[in-house]
């Protein structure tokens, strides 16, 4: 279609869009777009490819025999393809500019081969040729249905190469094109799917300036008065950090260096702890974030912009072969600010298992129980919620149906918390994240600073004549606003701290030349797989008067297998970005349909205490293999879901397996219903037969008694180098089994009471 067509058809269907704006790389207004380095024949190729998923579909025209209701809003949604809207062009910016992974280049190889009718060949087989000369046809020149054959059976094949493309192909381009917005800041398909957007009780934002310490700030926020941005002239660097009783020395030899007592990298659940004990004792403290700090009133609560802001690798971060999709967050607050607020205490099997089969005395001592005591009490923990969204009331009530067990989820946030966009950021600083608890701590002592933007690249460590070496400090580097050039800086201090999470400590580890052989081993990622459940606004035997997306996140569990290495059940945050890339595709149409009952599809998933185990190299990339006994956990988990489901009410349900598997409940017999309880229940997980997903990493620096079986010691400091501690989830010896949070910022705070005590030795020999 070319064209002046589709305007004509666009303006019929009264949808306005602007091109420029559908073109534009959404990253917030942070930095100018990357530009497209695709090739002609490889964009050939990628549009063919994202108007095969995401087609335009008439829904007036007379071949359309599938009955939907007339509306406008429905029909837009159906006749706009993915490169009606720009979709294509943007893909291939972030293929571009901010796509990080192993795939790249075999993406882009497969992308070029589809422009040629050989490649086409490999790909397609026989689908690829016609009976007419030339008989041999590049991708793009095959008519629809032949490429919606072609790719649903990429989508299930036998040759794990087809799966994996499908998997990359179906991820970016479903992301982009529920996340893109245009100059309104809205997207086109959000009224279709019954989305409001951002949320509408968030207040607009109020830019300021905070000269003090160079550091402009949109509403400014408890932290203001802490950051520190290193693009400034030098007078004004020095008068922010003296405030806080730090110095700079702008003499670059080798490079300036700032001096402080502990330096710590990273101000999430761990770092944060860390800095707040620190700097309440009075030490000086220097928190590097490779994140950006966007204030309350500065959030943008939409998708697109939040996960590329605040999300490790811009929210598109996947294991090596595909097989993992991982959140983690990537700014000042770490996964604390981004998480969905579950606080719950280090179980008791859990403790007693570190305790006995590692010998880590710490776990069951009173020392950590007050550990947990304290940290709980900063972040306000509370068990009860006022209201919660349709995932959890589904789950509550399909669990009280069928007599399972169900109870409350402890939240860091007040029982009237009901903000369901806490995954982008809280808007009201309620949810307690290290961002307004122990580092406003660190800030209000006037003992510490935060560096926003600031990338830890080794760890300065050197022997001083004594066994091991000793960390002196880190370099660091930082975007210099006025060039845009990196520039390098240094910390020295008497005590280093390395919480970056467990997927970038040990890459920070390996780089600063440690060897121990468990750095970046026994990756733990929690592995995730979900069920759904249709309840629409009428017709539903259950009339419940919620979405999915609105009210608080998390606040109902279950127990599949209970204790030891077990699962449990929760729900997710899903709003349309995410959402899609979870959908089982099949059709453009059917995968169209679903997404227009985004707002009444209920979620639920079962999360695994797993035994299998990943690894993190020195450039970041992570690898990850489940075990079978996980496998068999997940499996029991769908089954108890899709029970819930149908006791909870669901007209249709399903599990986001490849084959699209779903069953009509208000028309199905009990032996119909028992039958495809048993089908979904049996499929695999293990090779990209449905998509896995993980919120926690976990292990990847654990603790131990022996520096051969573990990379710290029971006080968390590496075994290789003096005054070097870790302090994040990186150090747990197993999967936890729940959500981590409580128990990273436990062990942390337990791991800066031995901080204190090493620089307070220090401090006395220096009297």
């Amino acid at each position: 279609m070319d064209v002046p067509m589709i305007t004509d058809k666009l303006s019929e269907l009264e949808m306005s869009v602007d091109v420029e704006a559908a073109l534009s790389f959404n990253n917030g207004g942070a930095k100018p777009p990357p530009v497209n380095k695709l090739t002609a024949r490889e964009m050939d190729s990628l549009t063919a490819l994202s108007d095969t998923l995401l087609p335009s579909i008439d829904l007036s025209s007379p071949n359309n025999i599938t009955t939907t209701p007339p509306n406008p809003t429905l029909h837009t949604f159906f006749f706009s393809s993915a490169s009606m809207v720009g979709t294509p062009e943007i893909v291939g910016r972030y293929i571009s500019g901010k796509l990080q992974h192993v795939m790249l280049g075999v993406l882009r190889l497969a992308l070029w081969l589809l422009s040629t009718w050989y490649g086409t060949f490999f790909f397609c087989g026989i689908k690829s040729m016609s009976s007419q000369f030339p008989y041999f046809h590049k991708f793009s020149q095959l008519d629809a249905k032949r490429r919606e054959e072609i790719m649903r059976s990429w989508s299930l094949s036998s040759v794990y190469l087809f799966r994996q493309l499908f998997m990359v192909l179906k991820l970016l381009v479903m992301i982009v094109y529920f996340t893109q917005l245009d100059e309104n800041k809205k997207n086109p398909t959000w009224k279709a799917l019954g989305y409001c957007g951002p949320d509408p009780e968030h207040v607009e934002p109020v830019k300021q300036e905070n000269k003090s310490r160079g550091v402009e700030v949109d509403g400014l926020g408890p932290l203001h008065k802490g950051l520190v941005r290193l693009d400034t002239p030098i007078e004004t660097l020095c008068s922010a950090l003296a405030q806080a009783g730090l110095s700079i020395t702008a003499r670059p030899n080798p490079l300036p260096t700032i001096r402080c007592d502990a330096v710590i990298v990273g101000s999430g659940s761990g770092g944060g702890v860390i800095a707040g004990v620190l700097a309440q004792e009075g030490y000086k403290v220097v928190v590097l974030e490779k994140g950006h700090y966007t204030a309350r009133s500065n959030l943008s609560l939409i998708e697109g912009i939040a996960m590329d802001q605040m999300y490790e690798r811009n929210g598109l971060l996947t294991t090596a072969d595909m097989s993992v999709n991982i959140l983690a967050g990537s700014t000042v607050g770490g996964g604390s600010a981004i998480n969905w607020s579950a606080s719950i205490r280090t179980p008791d099997h859990v403790i007693a298992e570190w305790r006995e089969k590692h010998g880590l005395e710490l776990f069951g001592s009173d020392a950590y129980e007050q550990a947990l005591d304290v940290v709980c009490k900063r972040m306000g923990v509370q068990p009860d919620v006022e209201e919660e969204n349709l995932n959890n009331a589904v789950l509550r009530r399909g669990c009280k149906e069928l007599g399972y067990p169900v109870k409350n989820i402890p939240r860091n946030s007040p029982s009237d918390h009901h903000c369901g966009w806490c995954c982008f950021g809280c808007k009201d600083g309620r949810k307690g994240g290290t961002l307004e608890t122990w580092l406003v701590d660190m800030v209000e002592s006037g003992n510490g600073v935060i560096i926003p933007g600031s990338k830890a690249i080794r760890v300065i460590h050197e022997n001083k004549g004594r066994e091991k070496n000793v960390a002196t400090g880190v370099v660091f580097e930082f975007e210099n606003g006025w060039s845009g050039e990196k520039e390098m800086c240094m910390v020295e201090s008497k005590v280093t701290v390395v919480a970056c999470g467990a997927l970038n400590t040990p890459v920070l580890l390996k780089r600063s030349g440690l060897r121990n052989k468990n750095i970046g081993k026994h990756l733990h990622l929690h592995p995730v797989v979900m069920a759904w459940g249709y309840f629409p606004e009428s017709g539903a035997r259950w009339d419940v008067d919620k979405t999915s997306y609105e009210g608080a996140i998390m606040t109902a569990m279950s127990t599949v297998v209970p204790d030891g290495y077990g699962a449990i059940i929760q729900t997710p945050a899903l709003h349309p970005g995410l959402f899609s890339m979870l959908t089982p595709w099949v059709s453009g149409e059917d995968f169209k349909r679903r997404m227009t009952r985004f707002a009444r599809t209920a979620h639920v998933f079962t999360l695994a205490r797993d035994r299998g185990e990943g690894e993190v190299d020195v450039s970041g990339t992570v690898r990850y293999k489940m075990d079978e006994e996980d496998e068999k956990n997940l499996k029991k988990g769908v089954e108890k879901m899709v029970r819930i489901m149908a006791a909870a009410g669901a007209v249709e349900m399903g599990t986001q397996h490849s084959s699209g598997d779903r069953l009509d409940v208000r028309t199905a017999s009990s032996h119909e219903f028992e039958k495809f309880v048993k089908r979904v229940s049996r499929r695999g997980f293990r090779y990209l037969g449905a998509p896995v997903c993980s919120a926690h990493q976990m292990g990847s620096c654990r603790m131990g008694v022996r520096p051969e079986t573990s990379a710290v010691d029971p006080k968390g400091e590496a075994w290789e180098v003096q005054g070097l501690y870790v302090a994040d989830s990186s150090v747990f010896p197993t999967a936890l089994g729940v959500n981590p949070m409580v128990t990273v910022q436990a062990i942390a705070y337990c791991t800066a009471q031995s901080v204190v005590e090493v620089l307070r030795r220090k401090l006395k020999r220096k009297l």
